[in-house]
């Protein structure tokens, strides 16, 4: 009989990252594949990205709807009980031997948490890592608490998780799908990619993402408007794609001072969803990335191209040595920009491994006999001496 591995999406970039994992999932005989969509995929607001779900030719076998139309902290943690409702009706329909979840945001809490109480075993992708300025990192280990298997991303976050007292036995340092994806992904040339995102890309380009630092004492908006000011310094000959901060507190407000920023630069465009093509293929044409997404530090250096990391929201991640960290302030944004365009990054090595991330992950859960007997788990003491 096929076990049934069960993965949970909720938004575009998770969802990047799975892809190569989905696939070599269906391709194992043992297998059954299970998809639930859930968060951001089944809002306008977002792109309604459950359709590029279905363009990549998975079957959703549930969506949850949990996604209130607020950003606001209230809004966000009424979204997280919504999701701890549908996902524990899911489950109950799906009856899956295994859970699979990447990463750390809300939505992942809400699915480990009906998990739990289901008697679920779960398989965390992502463990381990840090990131001091975001709420995600308690989320991250939270996560870890309630899974039976760990996928990490390196050696360092293999050690957190032993820390956190889970058994060696079921941690694997497996590296990032991200990079897995990037191997696997055919890209656009200049010409289509200019066609496909209906812009002309100029002699120097920049892929900027921010999303907010939901740790941090200062309003996103304030950092936002100082890397808004950093790219009007810039000039015109600038061409500056940007994409929608994800679903997450004071999002919405970023959103409208990114829209402003357009209106009034013809060298902007803003895209809520570029997918994964258009978006590897994009960081390819472009000079650096900017922002503080984690995108910037699994995979962009596996292209080749540097980052500008801005603020606190990644802060604690091993980083490769293309990814150059500054304070969200103008004159900053605009010095680690200028070093960036400067660097020769043909030589970097990614520290989140060479692209076999998904093969590692599906050798180690068809190794594993009996999920349930994951179930009872015992705290590891790590011995000192």
């Amino acid at each position: 009989m096929k076990r049934k591995l069960c993965a949970v999406t909720g938004t575009r970039a998770e969802y990047g990252l799975l892809v190569p994992l989905l696939k070599a999932v269906e391709r194992e005989p043992c297998f059954q594949l299970q998809l639930v969509a859930s968060g951001a995929h089944l809002s306008p607001e977002f792109g309604l990205t459950y359709q590029e779900i279905e363009q990549d030719g998975f079957a959703i076998d549930r969506k949850v709807e949990m996604l209130l139309s607020s950003d606001t902290a209230v809004g966000i943690t009424k979204s997280i009980g919504l999701g701890i409702i549908g996902f524990a009706e899911a489950f109950d329909q799906l009856r899956p031997d295994l859970l699979l979840l990447l990463g750390d945001r809300y939505e992942m809490l809400a699915a480990a948490q009906a998990a739990l109480v289901a008697k679920i075993p779960v398989a965390h992708i992502g463990g381990g890592d840090t990131t001091e300025g975001a709420f995600d990192e308690a989320i991250r280990h939270s996560i870890t608490k309630m899974s039976h298997v760990h996928f990490v991303t390196s050696d360092e976050s293999a050690r957190r998780v032993g820390q956190l007292g889970e058994n060696p036995v079921n941690i694997h340092c497996v590296g990032s799908l991200g990079v897995d994806r990037i191997v696997s992904l055919p890209r656009l040339n200049r010409e289509e990619l200019e066609r496909s995102l209906c812009f002309s890309l100029r002699s120097r380009n920049l892929l900027v993402t921010f999303h907010p630092a939901t740790l941090d004492l200062e309003p996103p908006e304030r950092q936002f408007r100082e890397l808004l000011a950093a790219l009007d310094s810039l000039g015109g000959e600038y061409g500056l794609i940007f994409t929608k901060p994800n679903a997450d507190p004071q999002s919405r407000e970023l959103t409208r001072l990114m829209c402003g920023f357009e209106a009034e630069h013809p060298n902007a465009v803003i895209f809520s969803s570029l997918g994964q093509k258009r978006y590897f293929s994009l960081i390819r044409q472009v000079d650096a990335v900017v922002g503080n997404s984690s995108s910037g530090i699994y995979e962009v250096p596996a292209l080749q191209k540097p980052t500008v990391n801005i603020g606190d929201r990644q802060k604690g991640r091993l980083l490769a040595p293309s990814v150059i960290q500054c304070a969200p302030r103008k004159d900053e944004i605009l010095k680690a920009v200028r070093q960036a365009l400067k660097m020769d990054c043909s030589s970097v090595v990614n520290p989140y491994g060479t692209g076999n991330t998904a093969e590692k992950i599906v050798a180690v859960l068809k190794s594993i006999p009996d999920y349930r007997a994951l179930l009872r788990k015992r705290f590891y003491t790590i011995r000192r001496g």
